[in-house]
């Protein structure tokens, strides 16, 4: 007698309730699978991980507040044991090797999903890497594996802090509501700020928002 398989309980991240809805529409059609919470932000997506102690995440990377990708490495530092995919409408080679490199086990097209979110969670709760299969070829072609560990991102000599503080700042906050989200003083978000502008060499807001839309820490979508 087959042994029945295992639930696997699953967090939706997504800033947008309707790509939220039809993940979920898919994910019902997937056996033996579970959706335990949904979030909009990086933030909600932690506390989530915290309260219901999902297998894996579908994290979004343009989010409000705390993006994707820097969700994704808190998480997976603080979680080592949940996976995370990534689920994107950026085809970009460097957001594909900053969600490897921060942990993600899988970065998949939204306009994959419908035909690839099956096995690409199978796939990844075994333990295994999935790349949506129009971005695994032309990301090999372009960059041999062994040379993604060591391809340099700018964000790379940024604090975690810093980063948070850059996204907030891009994203149009100021000094003020930054350290009411952080829940820090408002002379601790002007310190982080005076570090990583001198860090970057940058010199006032515009060049940081451009540095963060370059960098891929905020999006430019619509």
């Amino acid at each position: 007698m087959n042994k029945p398989a295992q639930t696997i309980r699953i967090v939706l991240a997504d800033d947008h309730t309707l790509v939220r809805a039809g993940i979920r529409a898919l994910l019902e059609k997937v056996p033996s699978v579970e959706v335990v919470g949904e979030a909009d932000d990086g933030r909600e997506v932690l506390e989530l991980v915290r309260s219901t102690s999902p297998d894996l995440v579908l994290m979004d990377i343009a989010m409000p507040g705390l993006n994707g990708l820097e969700a994704t490495a808190r998480l997976v530092e603080e979680f080592p044991e949940v996976r995370v995919i990534i689920l994107s409408m950026h085809r970009s080679e460097e957001y594909v090797l900053r969600a490897l490199r921060v942990g993600a086990s899988g970065y998949l097209l939204k306009r994959s999903a419908t035909t690839e979110l099956t096995s690409a969670i199978q796939r990844v709760m075994r333990g295994d890497l999935h790349l949506s299969v129009q971005l695994s070829a032309r990301l090999l072609k372009a960059l041999p594996v062994r040379a993604i560990a060591d391809r340099k991102d700018p964000l790379d000599k940024l604090t975690a802090r810093q980063r948070e503080i850059l996204q907030l700042i891009a994203e149009g906050e100021n000094t003020k509501s930054i350290a009411h989200i952080l829940k820090v003083s408002p002379k601790t978000v002007e310190y982080h700020r005076a570090r990583l502008m001198k860090g970057l060499n940058l010199h006032d807001i515009p060049s940081l928002v451009r540095f963060a839309l370059r960098s891929g820490l905020i999006s430019d979508e619509s």
